[in-house]
């Protein structure tokens, strides 16, 4: 029996981590740690005998414990699975993997000194019409993928505002490290992984002086962008058109993504597949059917990572494509500075 102990218990943990460590027969969650105590407890509260910390360094020094989950602001995610690492523990982490490259890097090395293993949340990557599409791009079915664009953008939804997540000391950006995660990794690791050389990016913050849609005046910190917007180009010659906002006067809001290959393409909008060929010289569209996701997709990924520490999968997540995808996200930011095309 694995045993887990929890870093961060908001949320993002209570919505999307718990139900992955409690749902695996093979896993007990021990411990709860918050830098808010009361927080901790409460959730504690539910599970009699589980101990509760307000520091995470006493909490990682417990030899008992195998596996570390993060669910924390986004600053402290490197700190923590850092030390983590060091003691010997698993870690699993929300996104982003850090909130700058050099601190992702230093993650990977230390994962890989320590042999133990580090995955970071990429829950995307296992919905039915990730997979699907991921099956049919490595059969050969839709050729060379060239050209593709993804992005995330609300029409208002600015989380937490005034709270951590619009503070840019403690969440590394806005709309760009909060939604371009998602839809970059997803991008990236369908067509394979490939490794970006170069980056271009404009961002912008237009709505954080501006009361919300209910009225409400602005409060708090609000120094990161809510509208960010680049292009990506890999080393096999691909390349990707990014948007993500948190707030844009748009028809409503979108998740979408697209590839172009040379013997078809595919978009996955709204979680909707389809995909684009030709058979017998006539055009042809397809729409996949799916059934119900047997278990949610942070689930999915969280069971995975267990199976992974158990030695019976293979991991779908390496630390060196968090550090790709921190690196691309900081080089947007800078290039967003500069007014200049920056290369990684």
């Amino acid at each position: 029996m694995l045993k887990v102990g929890v870093v961060g218990t908001g949320g993002i943990f209570k919505g999307a981590h718990l139900p992955g460590w409690l749902s695996h027969k093979e896993v007990e969650v021990v411990a709860f740690c918050d830098a808010f105590r009361a927080s901790a407890e409460a959730v504690a509260k539910d599970f009699p005998g589980t101990k509760v910390y307000e520091d995470y360094r006493e909490l990682i020094a417990d030899p008992s414990i195998d596996i570390i989950g993060i669910s924390t602001p986004n600053l402290y995610h490197s700190e923590i699975a850092i030390a983590a690492l060091q003691q010997g523990k698993h870690v699993f982490c929300e996104k982003p993997d850090a909130v700058n490259a050099v601190e992702a890097q230093k993650m990977a090395d230390v994962a890989r000194a320590s042999g133990k293993l580090l995955m970071t949340m990429r829950n995307n990557r296992f919905s039915e019409e990730a997979k699907f599409a991921k099956s049919i791009i490595e059969k050969g079915q839709l050729g060379d993928l060239y050209m593709g664009r993804c992005g995330w953008i609300r029409r208002r939804g600015i989380p937490g505002r005034g709270g951590w997540f619009t503070t840019k000391e403690m969440s590394g950006g806005g709309p760009l490290i909060d939604l371009g995660v998602h839809m970059i990794d997803l991008a990236m690791w369908l067509s394979g992984n490939p490794k970006p050389v170069t980056v271009t990016g404009s961002t912008y913050r237009k709505f954080a002086d501006r009361p919300d849609h209910s009225g409400n005046a602005p409060a708090g910190t609000f120094d990161v962008e809510d509208l960010a917007a680049g292009f990506i180009r890999f080393d096999n010659g691909a390349s990707l058109q990014i948007e993500f906002s948190w707030a844009s006067n748009i028809a409503e809001e979108q998740k979408f993504l697209e590839w172009r290959g040379t013997e078809g393409g595919f978009s996955l909008i709204n979680d909707k597949l389809q995909i684009f060929t030709e058979s017998e010289g006539t055009l042809v569209d397809q729409q996949p059917k799916f059934h119900t996701a047997t278990i949610p997709q942070h689930t999915a990924n969280i069971h995975h990572f267990i199976e992974c520490v158990l030695g019976r999968e293979k991991p779908i997540f390496t630390p060196d494509q968090g550090v790709d995808m921190i690196k691309i996200l900081s080089a947007i930011y800078q290039s967003a500075e500069t007014g200049r095309e920056i290369r990684l």
